[in-house]
């Protein structure tokens, strides 16, 4: 039996390096902020049906496109290439999210599947759900100091001027910023062109701000974030992977194809994660979009031989 699979929830030990008595506050208070801005969505005076649909489609731009393509699929598993200024492009939509640098969020992601549902794993959700899905981001973990973890799992990114720069420069603020002054500005333009007064403007374009970025953002961070938490606790497996991760079709339909997380850990290189004709995967389409039309190469696909092997067993 697989001796993950076999411990009880809730009995992995915390990674020793952590020191629950000392919280990242740069974290910390990012998480806290963004998600009391997005409570601001519930004021009548910002609610605005251009900010909800902004909202939503933002979820799958940025989301889809930023974290699950560009951070994930190209950057962390090298699943396929495409020109520079598009993997840029795709990239700084991720850095719109929130979520740390690429170097950051790609270091911590190849040490989860190194050490996947183990001690070492800095996210499991087996210590329990909350530290899977979120407090392991919130305290002191020595093995993810940045020095040390991008020496051993990124440095083949930060080879890259761009992504350098995003480190040690203030891109990655002026970005973030950017995106805000885009959103609120835009609204308040639009408004002003459509004849509204300045009050009006201000008031469309703070619901713009607020529903385009915060709520967006924290809808793509509990998102994000249950690849690592529901994704390792339920659903189905069809390869024995030796850890803990799951096909879940609820975190697949609200990531576009990444809760077919158990296929992803069986070969995380594919940039495919749906291997069966039922597991809808929309970031794989695409890639094969891109591909299809000369934008995308190399495109890692899942081996055949072990998805037939999955079919005569299932």
């Amino acid at each position: 039996m697989n001796p993950v699979l076999s411990r009880p929830r809730g009995t992995l030990s915390l990674p020793a390096s952590v020191n629950m008595h000392r919280i990242v506050w740069s974290y910390a208070a990012t998480v806290g902020v963004y998600h009391l801005l997005a409570l601001a969505a519930l004021l009548p005076w910002l609610f605005s049906r251009t900010g909800v649909v902004l909202a939503v489609l933002g979820v799958y731009l940025f989301g889809g496109l930023g974290i699950n393509l560009a951070f994930h699929r190209l950057l962390t598993h090298r699943g396929f290439g495409c020109p520079k200024w598009l993997e840029y492009g795709f990239v700084v939509l991720g850095v719109c999210c929130m979520q740390d640098t690429p170097a950051r969020w790609v270091a911590v992601h190849r040490r989860h599947h190194e050490h996947s549902d183990r001690q070492e794993d800095p996210h499991s959700p087996l210590v329990n759900f909350l530290w899977g899905h979120l407090a392991w981001m919130l305290v002191e973990n020595r093995d993810l100091i940045r020095l040390g973890i991008y020496e051993r799992y990124a440095k083949d990114i930060l080879r890259d001027p761009f992504y350098r720069r995003l480190e040690r420069t203030l891109l990655y603020p002026a970005i973030i910023l950017g995106s805000w002054a885009v959103y609120f500005g835009g609204g308040l333009a639009a408004s002003l062109a459509m004849g509204g007064t300045p009050a009006e403007a201000v008031r469309f374009g703070a619901s713009l701000l607020v529903w385009g970025v915060f709520v967006r953002t924290v809808i793509v961070w509990h998102i994000t974030w249950s690849v690592n938490s529901l994704a390792h606790l339920w659903g189905y497996q069809s390869y024995e992977t030796g850890e803990g991760s799951r096909n879940n079709w609820l975190v697949a339909v609200l990531t576009s194809g990444e809760g077919w997380h158990n296929n992803h850990h069986a070969q995380p290189r594919a940039a495919r994660h749906g291997h069966a004709a039922w597991e809808i995967d929309l970031i794989f389409a695409v890639v094969w979009g891109l591909e299809a039309i000369g934008l995308a190469w190399n495109v890692v696909r899942p081996d055949t031989r072990l998805v037939a092997g999955r079919m005569r067993r299932g």
